[in-house]
């Protein structure tokens, strides 16, 4: 039988405020606990970005997500990438509208001045993810996604923006936030984040979860699991996790697996299940072939019974 999951809210989290954000992330299905209740809440009462750093897939982007949903607003996502620079986050000019524009204007009676203060408009302007937050009709959330994958000059670039929440267009001038976002800003610590960037950040660090809570997340997210399966699922990833692996999987791999388990009708775990799946667990052939070879000591720790052992 499951064990009861406990969400550890402390007592000192029955504040109104907080018991909000409990009940805005719980309503969306968000399994919580007490430090990112209080994270979340902190990050929303002082306006101030939040820094949410840990190991892939364990639910940092989902913050966000459920955080517009939470708060009836949209999302604004920035996947950061090497390589990324201030005008794809920021805005570029459809220069191929404008073009056409000055093409099929040729025979107009407009000045120089007039056609630039035309074609340097918002008609012609692409907004990307940067300025789309900043302009938006109402306070939007805005992910900006595995920043340590992006380039430090880039990240440098975002300090301006984090802290007077304006972008100078030399075309255009200097435009002002109209509705600060609500920030969320992920690092799976691909690389060291610098201090100026973390200074101006609140930070949650999220780890993989404990048996009870990632249990709690199955029975949320794949209902009508079978209850054991459930249980040897968890425990088999408690354990598995363990091992010195590449790649460790993260909640969006025991999801996958458990949502391909119930698929197939499994009810228990045994060697030949486990053997034939483990490619949606595990995404790096040394670290499959490892748990291979840990199988057995593995489904001992679990206590699952293969049905070999059965007959």
């Amino acid at each position: 039988m499951a064990r009861p999951f406990h969400s550890h809210i402390s007592p000192f989290m029955e504040h109104s405020g907080l018991e909000h954000i409990e009940s805005l992330l719980s309503e969306q299905g968000y399994i919580t606990e007490s430090s990112i209740v209080m994270s979340v809440y902190l990050a929303k009462e002082l306006k101030k970005p939040l820094l949410i750093e840990g190991p892939a897939g364990v639910g940092k982007t989902e913050i966000a997500k459920v955080m517009a949903k939470a708060l009836d607003t949209d999302l604004i996502r920035l996947q950061c990438y090497e390589g990324l620079d201030a005008p794809q986050a920021l805005y570029e000019w459809n220069y191929q509208h404008q073009l056409l524009y000055l093409k099929m204007g040729e025979q107009d009676q407009l000045s120089l001045e007039e056609k630039e203060e035309t074609i340097f408009s918002d008609r012609f302007l692409l907004k990307r993810p940067l300025l789309q937050a900043i302009t938006h009709h109402k306070a939007p959330v805005l992910l900006i996604d595995e920043v340590d994958r992006a380039d430090e000059e880039f990240e440098s670039f975002l300090l301006e923006l984090l802290s007077d929440w304006q972008i100078s267009i030399p075309e255009i001038g200097t435009i002002k936030a109209t509705h600060i976002p609500q920030v969320i800003v992920t690092s799976n610590r691909v690389r060291e984040l610098s201090e100026a960037l973390r200074r101006r950040c609140l930070y949650l660090y999220i780890s993989y979860p404990e048996f009870d809570k990632e249990l709690k997340i199955i029975q949320q997210k794949v209902p009508g699991i079978d209850d054991r399966l459930g249980v040897q699922i968890c425990k088999f990833m408690q354990e598995l996790r363990q091992l010195k692996l590449a790649k460790v999987p993260g909640v969006a791999e025991t999801l996958d697996w458990a949502q391909a388990l119930a698929a197939l009708h499994i009810d228990h775990l045994d060697k030949e299940i486990v053997e034939s799946t483990l490619g949606i667990v595990l995404k790096d052939w040394q670290d499959i072939r490892q748990a291979q070879l840990s199988l057995s000591e593995l489904f001992e720790k679990v206590g699952a019974i293969s049905k070999l052992d059965q007959l």
